[in-house]
């Protein structure tokens, strides 16, 4: 039987749902949860609880929202939980060295990559634009480094030509709700033991900026569609044309490696919306013009009109 443990938990988004659900699935004794302070969204800018949030209310967990973690009454309000352990996954706030020393076990991170492979903010992202052939959750002893800490159990899931951020992100979160429970069983039997991140192949995942999404036509059909991908849903990957930015949802790279006659450009557009790249063509499946709703190609196209021939904004315009 898995041994009950005192824990805080320390995340945010949709991201760290399924692992605090887990936890408590499992009986452990859930102290606090730690998530970011209530933002404003949407049309009316009015300020909304975090996923988190909204989920240790429903289940009658005290909710704890400092901005910063820096304070010394904070870092005791913490210390006094007398805690086991602290699970952190995607929570958003750097922990000073006394949160980090004060739990039994220490901090545990569910981390998105299979470190040391993809540190820092937007390893999901990173890993399907790069076209790794595969992501997976690491489950890492913090330390005041950035993801350097020794790790405690990992686990794969493979990326396919159809994975975008939003299913790997999915994959991943379930798969972190069911290695935190492992690890917690493992630290608490002393049958898990911490092993050091290797020195090699070391990356960094640097948090994600609008302006990425913006098209190159002279890449790769290959690399575009990766880019598709990997920024579905935020902050998608998009042109401009005629004053219209347009966002492609989806896109599948043609099959051939060149696009034969004068028509060859990087950015024209060929039939039924394949446009030449860099190499190969990118055939464009969904589409969504600004102000309007997503669309599959046919029918954006009896209504909007890029006909072949048509050069398509780039980055270097």
């Amino acid at each position: 039987m898995t041994s009950q443990l005192r824990v805080a938990f320390m995340g945010t988004p949709d991201f760290s749902v399924p692992i605090l659900t887990a936890l408590v699935e499992n009986g452990h004794d859930i102290a606090a949860v730690y998530c970011q302070p209530a933002r404003a969204a949407g049309r009316g800018q009015k300020k909304q609880l975090s996923p988190v949030h909204k989920l240790a209310l429903s289940l009658d967990i005290e909710v704890r929202t400092p901005v910063t973690l820096k304070p010394e009454d904070a870092q005791k309000d913490f210390v006094g939980l007398d805690l086991d352990v602290a699970v952190v996954a995607a929570y958003g706030l750097i922990l000073p060295a006394a949160i980090l020393m004060s739990p039994k076990y220490g901090c545990l991170n569910v981390h998105a990559s299979l470190l040391p492979r993809w540190r820092g903010a937007a390893p999901i992202q990173r890993a399907i634009l790069a076209g790794d052939a595969e992501s997976g959750v690491t489950i890492m002893q913090m330390d005041e480094g950035l993801d350097t800490g020794d790790m405690l159990n990992r686990a794969p899931v493979p990326i396919t030509s159809d994975t975008t951020s939003e299913t790997l992100h999915d994959d991943l979160s379930r798969l972190g709700a069911r290695l935190i429970v492992e690890t917690l069983a493992g630290i608490s039997s002393a049958s898990l033991l911490p092993v050091p991140q290797p020195e090699a192949g070391v990356t960094y995942a640097p948090k994600l900026a609008r302006e990425e999404g913006k098209i190159d036509w002279h890449k790769s059909a290959a690399e575009i569609d990766r880019q598709i991908r990997a920024f579905s849903p935020w902050p998608g990957a998009w042109f401009e044309h005629g004053g219209d930015r347009f966002k492609i949802l989806s896109a599948t790279p043609a099959r051939d490696a060149g696009v034969p006659g004068s028509s060859g450009a990087a950015g024209v557009v060929l039939d039924r919306l394949n446009v030449v790249c860099g190499q190969g063509s990118l055939q464009i499946k969904t589409i969504q013009r600004a102000g309007k709703g997503p669309m599959i190609v046919d029918d954006f196209l009896n209504g909007y009109d890029l006909p072949p021939g048509t050069l398509l904004g780039s980055i270097q315009d």
